[in-house]
C-alpha cells in the first residue's frame, strides 16, 4: 500500500509541473490521468487489493488525488480561478464589448403618445381583465343576443365555460369604471384585445385598443367632435383632414366613424385607405341610454361620449407600414429603426 500512495504523491508533483499551453496538451493530460484508461482509474483498481482495515484511509488518499487532478484540468481549461488561468498577450485597456440595447415597440410608442395627448386635457388612464364574462362584454353595452357580434367567427369563446371570452374590446373596462358609479367619468382604456378574424395585410386576431369615456351633466355631441378634433391635430399635426360619417353602434346613439385623410399616400390612393384617400381611425358616438342604466346610472342626468380606436392603424400610418403582420413578428431588422424614437 506504501508504495502505491508514494506512487500518488509522485504523480500530485508531476502535475503540479505541468504546464498545458493549448488544447492538444489539455486533451493529453485528460487522457493520461483522467480517461477511460488514466492513472486515476487504473489506482482506483487497487482498492480491491486492500485490506478491510487500510480500506478507508487508502480510499481517502486516491479521491483527494482524483479531485486534484480534475481540479487542475479545470484550470487548464480556463474556467479556474482567475489568478490560476494562464492568459498571454492579453491587453486590460482595449474597450469592452458593446451592449446592445433594446428599444420600445412602435405600438407602445404610439400608444403612449396617444394616452398623453388625453392625459394632458384632463383623461386618466383605466386598465381591466383580458379575459371577460358576457356581461361585461356583450349584455351591459346593449347588444342583444342575436347581435353578430357574438357570432363565433368573431368573439374567442372560453370552450369549457362559454359565458366567459377574450374580450372583443377595452369597452368592457367602460363597464367596470361605470358600475362603480364615481361621476364625472373621464377615462381611456388602452389594452389589448382579441377577435376571431383571418390574419390578413389590414386586420390580425389580437390588436390594441385605447377607448375613451366622457360622462357628466350636459355633455353634448359637440364635446365630443371637439376633444377627438384635438386628439388628431395632435396626433397627426395641424394639416391633417377630418371627416365624420355616421355609423352604428349598439352601445352608442347617435354614432359615428371618424376618418382622417391617408398621408401614407397623401390622400392619392393606396391599400391601406382602400384607394379612396381616406382612413377610419375610430369608432365614436354618445353613450346609449340603455348602457348608462344598465350599470346603474341616472340617463335623465348623466350623459356622455365615448370612442374606441385602434393602435394598430394609427402606427401603421404613423411609420409607413403597409401590413400589419411586421408589427407581430418580432423580426429585429424591423424593430431596430425605432431604437432613437421616444
Amino acid at each position: 500500500m506504501q508504495q502505491i500512495l508514494d506512487k500518488v504523491e509522485q504523480l500530485k508533483k508531476e502535475i503540479e509541473e505541468t504546464q498545458v499551453v493549448n488544447a492538444e496538451q489539455l486533451e493529453k493530460f485528460r487522457i493520461r490521468f483522467l480517461g477511460t484508461k488514466g492513472l486515476v482509474k487504473e489506482l482506483m483498481g487497487e482498492m480491491k487489493n486492500v485490506s478491510k482495515e487500510m480500506k478507508k484511509d487508502f480510499g481517502a488518499k486516491l479521491n483527494e488525488f482524483k479531485v486534484f487532478a480534475e481540479d487542475r484540468y479545470e484550470v487548464f481549461k480556463g474556467v479556474g480561478k482567475p489568478s490560476e488561468v494562464k492568459e498571454e498577450n492579453f491587453d486590460y485597456t482595449l474597450p469592452a464589448y458593446p451592449s446592445e440595447t433594446g428599444s420600445r415597440h412602435p405600438i407602445q410608442l404610439v400608444m403612449q403618445k396617444m394616452i398623453s395627448i388625453f392625459e394632458r386635457i384632463g383623461f386618466s388612464v383605466a386598465e381591466g381583465p383580458e379575459i371577460e364574462d358576457d356581461w361585461h362584454n356583450f349584455n351591459a353595452l346593449n347588444l342583444p343576443e342575436n347581435h353578430p357580434a357574438r357570432d363565433m367567427q368573431d368573439t374567442f369563446y372560453i370552450s369549457k365555460n362559454p359565458d366567459w371570452l377574450l374580450r372583443t374590446h377595452t369597452s368592457s373596462v367602460q363597464v367596470r369604471v361605470m358600475k362603480e358609479g364615481k361621476l364625472p367619468i373621464r377615462q381611456i382604456f388602452p389594452g389589448r384585445v382579441y377577435r376571431n378574424e383571418t390574419v390578413s395585410a389590414r386586420a390580425h386576431c389580437f390588436f390594441h385598443q385605447v377607448e375613451g369615456l366622457y360622462i357628466d351633466e350636459n355633455v353634448s355631441f359637440a364635446d365630443l367632435k371637439q376633444t377627438l378634433y384635438h386628439f388628431v391635430k395632435e396626433m397627426f399635426g395641424p394639416d391633417v383632414k377630418v371627416r365624420f360619417r355616421p355609423s352604428f353602434f349598439p352601445f352608442t346613439e347617435p354614432s359615428a366613424e371618424m376618418d382622417v385623410s391617408c398621408f401614407i399616400c397623401d390622400s392619392k390612393g393606396c391599400n391601406v385607405c382602400k384607394h379612396t384617400g381616406w382612413v377610419e381611425i375610430l369608432g365614436c358616438g354618445m353613450v346609449h341610454p340603455n348602457v348608462l342604466t344598465n350599470c346603474g346610472i341616472d340617463a335623465e342626468k348623466y350623459s356622455g361620449f365615448a370612442w374606441g380606436m385602434g393602435v394598430e392603424r394609427t402606427t401603421m400610418m404613423q411609420y409607413g407600414i403597409k401590413d400589419i403582420r411586421i408589427l407581430s413578428e418580432n423580426d429585429v431588422r424591423f424593430l431596430d429603426q425605432f431604437k432613437n424614437i421616444h
